[in-house]
């Protein structure tokens, strides 16, 4: 077995990898929507994603995401 890992700022080397590794991910996945123009900022982006990895139906999802751009619409028409 290796030596176990360094404690850097309260946080192992791993988790530290882990957070960057996650962050580089939700950059990327950013970059894609933007591309795709799905209108998500990040902060929304990386809701959708932890709902997923918890399970959630991707399909689902993407339905109520459309719902609700769609209610916004019909809400802001009435105003």
């Amino acid at each position: 077995q290796g030596s176990p890992p360094r404690v850097v700022g309260g946080q192992t080397t791993m988790d530290n990898v882990a957070v960057y590794q996650a962050k580089e991910t939700l950059d990327i996945a950013h970059e894609i929507s933007k591309l795709l123009d799905c209108g998500l900022d990040k902060e929304s982006l990386a809701i959708l994603i932890a709902l997923c990895e918890n399970g959630v139906n991707p399909e689902a999802l993407a339905a109520v995401v459309k719902e609700l751009r769609r209610e916004a619409a019909a809400l802001q028409a009435d105003a």
